[in-house]
Order: C-alpha cells, then sequence, then structure tokens
C-alpha cells in the first residue's frame, strides 16, 4: 500500500508540475552521470582544460622580446603555472605585462586552495539539492556526488549525508541532518574564501607598501621594466598557492639582501600550503567564541570526517602537522645553513640576512620554490636533502598510530564497503609514486642520453633527479644550465636564466609536462603500490 500511494503521489505531481518534474529529473540525470564519471578523469580535464585554454590566450599575446618563444615553451609554462609546479624553458622576462597577468591568473585558479574552495562549494550546491529532495519526501541520492570530486583516499573518512538518510527512515530527522551538514558546509565554505582572500590582500598590501618605502627593491623592478603592481600581485598569488614562479629572470636572487620582503612571503609560504590545515581549525575555533557561530564551529571541529572536506582534518593531525613542519624548517634551516653560510651565494650579506635567507630557502624547499640562491652552486648533499622534502606530501606528520594485528590481511567486506574494498585492491596493484619516478627519470636519461654522454656535468643524474622530483613536487626547484661547466666548450652557448629543462630536448619537456601533472594529481597515487612488502 505504501509504494502504491508513494507511485500514484508521484504521478500526481508529474501532471501538475510537469516543468518541474522534467527539470528535477533532469538533476537526478546529472546525479547520476557524475557518479559515474571517475574523480581522477575529473581533475585531468580541469587541469588540462586550464593549461590548454592559458597557452592558447599566451600565444596570441605578444611578448616583451623577440624572437617569441617555442609553442613547446608556451605549453611548458602554462602547464607549469596551472600545476604550480614553477619549471621555467624561458626566462620570466621575456613575457610582456599582458602575459605576466594571465599567468597570475593560472596560478590563482590552479592552487590547492582555490581548487578545494571550489569543490566545497559544489559541496554545499549538492547538499541544498539532497536537502530539498527529503523535503519533497522524494527518493534520496543514494551517494553525494561532489564526493566523485575527492580523491578515494580522502573518502575512507568522510559520512555521506544519504548514508545518515538510510540509517533510519524518520524524514524530520532525515531533513534535520541535510540542514545541519548543508548549514556547516555553508560555514566553511565562508571561512575559506575569507581566510583566501584576506591573506592575499594582506601580503599585496605589505609588498606595495615595502616597494614605496624601500628603494633598493623598487629601483630592481624599474630598471627591468617590471610594475610594481604586477609584481606584488604576481609574486604574492604565486607565493600563497605554492607555485614559485617570480617575473624576475633570476627568481628572488636579486632580492635576498631585502630581508623584509623575504620576511613578507614566508608566511605567504606556509599559510598557504603546509599551515593551511592547522590555521583553518584555529580559525574556526576563533569564531566559534561568537555566540551565534558557536554550534556551527563546534560541529564543524567535531566532526571533520562527516563534513568530509581534507583540509580540515582532526585535533591531533593538526597539532602534529605544525610541529613536524616547524621540525623540517628548523632542520632545513639548520642544514642549509651549515653547509652554506661562507659559500658564494650568501657573499656579501651579514648574518641578519643569512638568517632570513636561510628560513626562506628552507621554507621553499616543501613545495614553493622560490630561492636566493644558485641552487646548481650549493653542496650536492644539500640538494640531496631538497629531493627529500621535495618529494613529501604537504601535509606529512608524525603521527604513530599503533594497529593491532599487523601484516594480518583484513577480511573481504561486505555491504556497502564492498566498493571501497575493491579499489583499494587496484591500488595495492598499481606502483607506488617512488616506482613512477624512477620511470620517469630513466625514460628523460634515454631522451637526453647524447647529453649526458656530451655535457655530463650540467646533464649529472643528479641534477635531472632534482629536476623530475621538483617538477613531482610541483615546487620549481632547479640548478639550471651553466655554459661554463661545459667540458667541451661551446662558442654558440649562451647563458640564460631559465630552468635546466630549458635545455632538455622537445621529448624530454613532454616527459616533464607528464610529471608535473601526475605530481599535481599525486593524491588520486599516494595508497599505490601497498601490496608490495619490503620486508
Amino acid at each position: 500500500m505504501t509504494s502504491l500511494a508513494s507511485y500514484r503521489k508521484k504521478s500526481s505531481f508529474f501532471l501538475t508540475n510537469p516543468i518541474q518534474s522534467i527539470s528535477s529529473c533532469m538533476g537526478r540525470c546529472y546525479y547520476d552521470l557524475i557518479l559515474k564519471i571517475n574523480p581522477f578523469f575529473i581533475h585531468t580535464l580541469y587541469f588540462i582544460s586550464v593549461s590548454l585554454l592559458g597557452f592558447g590566450i599566451l600565444e596570441v599575446l605578444k611578448p616583451r622580446t623577440e624572437p617569441k618563444p617555442r609553442n613547446i615553451d608556451l605549453l611548458f609554462t602554462s602547464v607549469s603555472a596551472a600545476t604550480v609546479s614553477s619549471m621555467s624553458t624561458v626566462e620570466m622576462e621575456v613575457f610582456s605585462n599582458e602575459q605576466l597577468i594571465v599567468i597570475t591568473i593560472l596560478m590563482f585558479i590552479g592552487g590547492e586552495v582555490f581548487t578545494s574552495m571550489v569543490g566545497l562549494h559544489l559541496k554545499r550546491f549538492n547538499t541544498t539539492k539532497t536537502w530539498k529532495n527529503d523535503e519533497k519526501n522524494m527518493d534520496p541520492v543514494e551517494k553525494d556526488p561532489v564526493s566523485s570530486l575527492l580523491p578515494t583516499s580522502y573518502l575512507d573518512h568522510v559520512v555521506i549525508v544519504s548514508d545518515l538518510s538510510q540509517n533510519n527512515g524518520d524524514t524530520n530527522s532525515n531533513n534535520k541532518s541535510s540542514s545541519l551538514v548543508y548549514d556547516s558546509i555553508q560555514f566553511l565554505g565562508y571561512v575559506v574564501l575569507g581566510y583566501f582572500l584576506t591573506i592575499q590582500i594582506l601580503g599585496f598590501s605589505f609588498v606595495m607598501i615595502y616597494l614605496t618605502v624601500v628603494s633598493t627593491a623598487r629601483n630592481v623592478l624599474k630598471n627591468k621594466g617590471i610594475k610594481s603592481s604586477t609584481f606584488a600581485v604576481f609574486t604574492i598569488v604565486s607565493s600563497f598557492a605554492s607555485c614559485g614562479f617570480i617575473p624576475t629572470n633570476e627568481n628572488m636572487i636579486v632580492f635576498k639582501e631585502n630581508s623584509g620582503l623575504l620576511l613578507i612571503l614566508i608566511p605567504q609560504l606556509l599559510l598557504g600550503n603546509t599551515l593551511f590545515p592547522p590555521c583553518l581549525r584555529f580559525l574556526i575555533w576563533v569564531l566559534g567564541k561568537i555566540k551565534v557561530l558557536k554550534f556551527k564551529s563546534n560541529y564543524l571541529l567535531q566532526n571533520t570526517g562527516e563534513i568530509g572536506y581534507f583540509h580540515l582534518l582532526p585535533s591531533s593531525h593538526s597539532r602534529s602537522l605544525v610541529g613536524t613542519v616547524s621540525g623540517f624548517l628548523l632542520i632545513g634551516f639548520g642544514f642549509f645553513s651549515a653547509m652554506e653560510w661562507n659559500s658564494g651565494g650568501f657573499k656579501g650579506l651579514n648574518a641578519y640576512q643569512k638568517v632570513v635567507g636561510g628560513v626562506f630557502e628552507s621554507a621553499n624547499a616543501r613545495h614553493a620554490g622560490e630561492t636566493v640562491v644558485d641552487l646548481s652552486t650549493v653542496a650536492p648533499a644539500v640538494l640531496v636533502f631538497f629531493v627529500v622534502m621535495m618529494y613529501l606530501p604537504p601535509y606529512t606528520s608524525f603521527l604513530p598510530i599503533f594497529k593491532n594485528n599487523e601484516g594480518q590481511i583484513p577480511p573481504k567486506p561486505e555491504g556497502v564497503m564492498k566498493e571501497k574494498w575493491r579499489k583499494r585492491a587496484i591500488q595495492d596493484l598499481v606502483f607506488s609514486p617512488l616506482s613512477y619516478l624512477a620511470n620517469f627519470i630513466m625514460a628523460i636519461c634515454i631522451t637526453e642520453r647524447r647529453s649526458l654522454q656530451q655535457d655530463p656535468l650540467n646533464f649529472s643524474v643528479l641534477n635531472i633527479t632534482l629536476e623530475v622530483v621538483s617538477a613531482y613536487g610541483n615546487v620549481g626547484f632547479t640548478t639550471g644550465y651553466s655554459c661554463d661547466r661545459q667540458i667541451r666548450a661551446d662558442s654558440s652557448c649562451v647563458a640564460k636564466s631559465y630552468g635546466f629543462a630549458g635545455k632538455w630536448s622537445d621529448g624530454g619537456k613532454l616527459i616533464l609536462i607528464i610529471v608535473m601533472f601526475f605530481g599535481r594529481l599525486k593524491q588520486f597515487s599516494m595508497a599505490g603500490g601497498r601490496a608490495w612488502k619490503l620486508s
């Protein structure tokens, strides 16, 4: 009787509201389509589309100097900006002011905080749809479609709203659950948006004030023909997105004596990347002190898994992340300073400037890629340390977890967990990220084998490894290319201030483009290779 009454109700609704019912059916078809699309392909399509669009615009706009960069180099630059990798094959001062603005936009929409914020607002939109469907007593959506925008590894901690509604048949309870999740996601979306805009606006303001007050930094830009406003926007967006592009050929080397500018950029590097989760959690806690926001704030802090926003980490993980980031920063500063304190890169700097420069370099070693020294002159031991730091994911933390029955194969789950079990089984069979990197390095050694033989000092395996891991970590560190290191002197060699990949063949550049995409999407492969037991 219940099913018959429900059928009559739906039929009556269709006859009296044909337009609304058709739109509702289209919405459900949209949900079904989203559910069938692999989230990996959604992310891949986004970054490929943005990169191709950026390439097309850069190709149309005129550069500042001639000759015009080759199409492969323009595509490389567009991909590097969209994936916030800051790998370069041409000098940055080649680009005109209009092209620099395009690169700024690519970095802005390619940053992790921005893309996650867009996904969060889409999740709120779809939660609204679910809520309205519950209010109309329609069949609940079986799965939150926006969860397909998140990697599988993230979904292990997510409780979908529809799962809550399936636990009991109380319509009022379902509506309250949907409303609660919707309000919390809406509040979180506004918090992330405010955080995203406030940090960068403050950074832009501080840089502009610094350039106005300090003539040495202002004169550098004036001599290079770069507008102060363009430099400020470009640099802040790049730093917050952890891209590492700077509109000067020498990156931040020309500003190594401007410690105040470096101190302005260091918080941007950390707040937009490794310290974003704990800062976000702290901001929500502070807003919870406001009476009208207390309930939403407490709900977010206590139900991070149910909200399903990857950057909103549990309290223990956030505290551990702060300690780990601080530890890596101190270790990196100590090691770099011990090896490079009296090196040529710090020549002419006083002790205070060396300390600030060392902290700046250490902060960039994780994911940003801005530099105040020529990495080709840095000790090999420091380069190996940078390779390790670039390989680590941004939210790597020391958080001991003790598990029972270690080494035992878990039983095959039943019911709703069966699909997740199958996905994990597939992940066990694929390679680990380290295996993929080894394959990429070998492939580039093959494409550049002639240069490895004729120019072994520039084309060393260490330099190639640093370049590949830097692209995978979306960092941008590079040793560059030096005509002085050539064993067989080439009179036609011209010194250029761009990345080491600028001297690679087109095949090597295309492989590095794939590496940058792979690095930007590495969250989908972090769980790979678990079937390989090394001990």
